[in-house]
């Protein structure tokens, strides 16, 4: 295994991004997560080992971690929030919120961020499956590929490619 993650979150914290170490360096997903995601990139997995907080420096976009995917913090953005909003504008129409809930059964999101406008980063288990996608609002479930993989997503971020503040 690479461990980009190592080297990634080594460059956050000398870019000023906001960062708490996991102590313990376990993982204990819910099983809301695990039942829905079952083939989450091992890379990504050992990321969320080591890492519980982690902000970009003008805090308005940052990656979601265990503890939001359990749904253990007080924050105004669940992890699954885009979802929630998408199945609130589909209201009665049936055939459209199974569509929205397909879509995000196959996309895990690991960043949020509401600079600007709402948007997010996310792990596709289907398509193009490890590739990571990025969607804005208003239509969530439209996104365009950004990386292959997480090792690269990681890289094109370091590289500035990828310009999350």
């Amino acid at each position: 295994m690479s461990k980009k993650y190592v080297e990634f979150i080594k460059w956050t914290k000398d870019n000023n991004w906001n960062v708490i170490d996991k102590t313990g360096h376990s993982l204990m997903l819910k099983d809301e997560i695990l039942s829905r995601y079952k083939e989450i990139p091992n890379e990504y997995l050992e990321f969320l080992k080591i890492v519980k907080q982690l902000i970009s420096p003008n805090e308005k976009t940052w990656f979601i971690c265990e503890n939001e995917y359990n749904n253990e913090f007080d924050i105004a953005f669940r992890w699954n929030e885009f979802e929630a909003l998408s199945l609130e504008i589909a209201k009665d129409d049936a055939e459209w919120k199974m569509e929205i809930i397909s879509w995000w059964d196959n996309h895990l999101p690991i960043v949020m961020s509401v600079d600007g406008v709402y948007s997010f980063y996310a792990i596709d288990l289907y398509n193009e499956k490890g590739s990571i996608v990025k969607g804005y609002e208003p239509e969530f479930e439209e996104t365009e590929k950004v990386a292959n993989n997480i090792e690269e997503f990681f890289d094109l971020i370091m590289l500035n490619e990828i310009d999350i503040q």
